[in-house]
Parts: C-alpha cells; structure tokens; sequence
C-alpha cells in the first residue's frame, strides 16, 4: 500500500482558553492510504499532554520514517500494523491517523459507512456540547450568543480552572448560565485546574446550580492519588481525560470515577477507541468522545463510534474558518455521520490542495 502525508492548517474562529493555555490555530497533519485504487484518509493533530508533547514537526517526522515499514501491508492487516505501531512507539496521534485511514479505505472497499458496518444505530446518538472557554464574564456571555447564532445550543461545556481562582469561575459559570436558553445542559471541564481542596469545594457549589457533571477536575499527576476522596464527596459525576489514555488506564481508574472521555489522538484511533469503550462498560463507566483541534475529518471519525457513547464532545470543527473537509452533518444538535462510504468525508471545494 501506497502512504502519502501532507500538512494543513486550520484556524479557530473564537480562540480556546482552557488551565493549560490558548489555542487560535493547529497545524494538523492528513495521512492518505492508497490500494486498489481505493484511498482512505486519516488525521493527526498535535496535542500536549505530561512529558512528551505530540507536536507537528514530531508527528510528520515520525510518520515519515514509517512509510517504508508498512508499505509492505495491505489496508487489511489492521491487527498486524497496530502491533508493528506499538513496537515502535509510535506517538498516539500518529498511530490515529493510520488507523483512520485503514477504516476509511475498508469501509469504501465495502462500500459502506463505518457505522453502518458495525451494525450501529445512528438514532442513538446523543445531541453534542459546544465548549465555552475560560474567560471573563462578559466574553464567556458573547461567546455563548455567538455558538447560539450559527447551531441551535442546548448543550454547553463550560471550561473552569482559571488562573483566577474559583471565585473567577463560578462568576464565569453563572455568566454562561444566565446567557444560555432555559433548557440548556451545562457541563464543567477544569482540565487539571484545581487543587484537591477547590475542587470538592467546586463540586459541592456546581451542583447547587444545575451542572450535569464535572470533568477532569484535577491534574492527571494527582488524580490517581487524590479522586478516591473527591469521587467519596462529590454529589456529582465525575469524568476524566487527561488522566485516561487508552483501555489499560480503565481498570485502575474504575473505583474513583464515573466515566472517561476518549479521544481518538489520545487512544490511538477508532481500534482502540472501540475497546475503551467495552472495558469502560464492563467496569460501570459512562463514555463521552472528546477532540482536540480536531478538524471534520477526526471528527467524523469519532462520530462513527458514537451510537455507543453517552456524551459527546466533538464541536472543534465547528469553531473552524478554513476546515478543508466536509463530512458529519449537524442535526437538530447532533453530529450525524453520513450514508457515504468509510468515514464519509470529503474536500470541502480542494482547500488542502495548496498545502503540502
């Protein structure tokens, strides 16, 4: 099989705060596998999380140095390359966008959507959340009636653990909330933001005020040491992402947790997404699908696998000027994938072409 990688960029229209920084653009990287004449297509984006931050330049320079190793491969031998990709560990958003493409090409050699060929039910999915950002008041107000003028928001993750401290955030959160329609869901993600003592306070507060659950309230390099404690006080669910990688982090995490978002550049693509979320529901855990700056094509991606997740988080292309693809379509609040073959994306009017 043939392999061809290639770099765009994507920018945000509203820049994203959240504890660990801003994000207003992402330098993401499309894999293209090719056989038969069939070519399927996958993603990576960079993300960065504990030692070994995935960057654009690692990524590209990684999957450059494995074409040759799997040119051997037919789209197929799936079981075969991801054991290949783990030897040689390789970085989690690489080995997302090779398995993508193996999905991508199978589906169209079939000639089926991918949750068509799985047998799931698309009725089954769940509306989406749009992320708020940490900010102030005032902008966190706007920010809401400008997701509010282009989709029809009933579902907002609002993202706390500001710099600020927690009063910041529940003047925040009551902004949101006083913004929001009167029937909207609102979720917390403090991405790591708060100690142990400001979190159970957090908790306790956020439940007075109607928030469903809360996600990752404290930093992946305490949570295993202190979530027993907070999961023992909290009268909200509690979710984890950055402490929770791929299904070997499930088991450990069980005890202390009500469930964990999976990420496909986290998890290494929709082979390991799938498993995560059968040993998450084996061990009692809700499931949600998270991105990153994450254009249609990881999105729509993710979303194949959403028959089986109890919340979703995919709304990073949403917030895009220049996405290049066009796939997932939004309806009455949910992200649909399509009747196309594979993932079912395609160029939006050949934006990427001009990248390389």
């Amino acid at each position: 099989m043939q392999i061809q990688i290639q770099t765009f960029t994507v920018h945000k229209r509203f820049p994203l705060t959240i504890s660990r920084g801003t994000t207003a653009e992402s330098n993401n990287i499309l894999v293209k596998i090719q056989q038969e004449g069939i070519e399927g297509w996958g993603e990576a984006s960079p993300f960065s999380l504990g030692e070994k931050p995935q960057t654009t330049k690692n990524l590209q320079q990684t999957l450059e140095q494995l074409t040759p190793t799997l040119k051997k491969f037919t789209p197929l031998d799936r079981q075969q390359i991801e054991q290949v990709l783990i030897e040689l560990e390789i970085p989690s958003a690489a080995r997302a966008a090779i398995d993508m493409a193996l999905h991508d090409w199978v589906g169209k050699k079939v000639g089926l959507p991918l949750w068509r060929l799985w047998g799931l039910e698309r009725n089954h999915i769940v509306p989406i959340s749009v992320t708020i950002g940490i900010s102030t008041p005032e902008a966190a107000k706007q920010r809401v009636r400008n997701w509010l003028e282009f989709i029809d928001a009933r579902v907002l993750k609002v993202k706390l653990g500001s710099p600020e401290g927690i009063e910041a955030d529940q003047a925040m959160l009551m902004a949101v909330k006083e913004e929001a329609p009167a029937d909207a869901l609102l979720y917390v993600d403090a991405n790591g933001g708060w100690s142990l003592e400001d979190a159970v306070k957090m908790c306790d507060w956020l439940a007075t005020v109607g928030v469903i659950y809360v996600e990752q309230p404290l930093a992946a390099i305490s949570a295993i040491a202190d979530l027993p404690h907070l999961y023992s006080r909290s009268p909200l669910p509690i979710f984890v992402d950055e402490s929770c990688f791929t299904a070997k982090d499930i088991p450990v995490l069980a005890e202390m947790v009500d469930g964990i978002n999976i990420k496909l550049m986290k998890s290494g693509g929709l082979t390991e997404a799938m498993r995560m979320v059968y040993v998450a529901k084996v061990c009692g855990l809700k499931v949600m699908f998270g991105c990153y700056s994450d254009s249609c094509l990881a999105n729509t991606a993710a979303v194949q696998l959403a028959p089986l997740a109890d919340y979703l988080d995919l709304d990073s292309h949403l917030n895009l000027i220049d996405d290049p693809f066009i796939g997932a379509v939004m309806e009455k609040g949910r992200l649909l994938p399509n009747d196309l073959p594979g993932l079912g994306v395609f160029l939006n009017d050949g934006m990427i072409e001009s990248e390389g």
